[in-house]
């Protein structure tokens, strides 16, 4: 066992938006260490997000995240050599990092224009509470909802 917790790194805020939160979207989105490509694909994801909302992105952008972000989360606990899935609360930071994986993932798999379109498009799907990222966050509360009577294996 370790003699100390591992010291979390601090990210630098983006330039453009001066956001610890799009910096690390950027760096999600980032591929065998292109950041600059992922830099060039994010923004210009921002820019058709102001064109369609008339909106500050930034501020499209975290909505999309907290809409996108689940409450709830089923977690597999071991007790008596049964498995239960037990449904905890979600911490702030994996949220954030769920909202962002679900909403690029679901931009990876779309084919057929540039992936900075669908980045946009799916951002602004969340945003309205629509698309790919918010039905994954339904599917795990529905999950958690069904699992609900082992609620009292959480504290183990």
């Amino acid at each position: 066992m370790r003699g100390k917790k591992a010291l979390k790194r601090t990210i630098k805020p983006d330039l453009k938006y001066n956001s610890v939160t799009v910096s690390r979207f950027i760096n999600k989105v980032m591929l065998r260490g292109q950041k600059e490509t992922a830099k060039i694909n994010v923004y210009k994801a921002f820019d058709i997000l102001k064109d369609r909302t008339e909106k500050e992105p930034l501020q499209v952008f975290e909505t999309a995240l907290k809409n996108a972000a689940p409450l709830l989360e089923v977690k597999a606990r071991r007790i008596g050599g049964a498995t239960y899935q037990v449904p905890m609360e979600v911490p702030a930071n994996r949220k954030e990092t769920l909202a962002m994986r679900w909403i690029i993932n679901a931009a990876r798999d779309k084919q057929g224009k540039a992936f900075y379109e669908f980045l946009a498009l799916e951002i602004l799907d969340a945003f309205n509470n629509t698309g790919s990222a918010i039905k994954k966050r339904e599917v795990l509360h529905k999950m958690a909802e069904a699992n609900k009577a082992f609620a009292h294996y959480a504290r183990f």
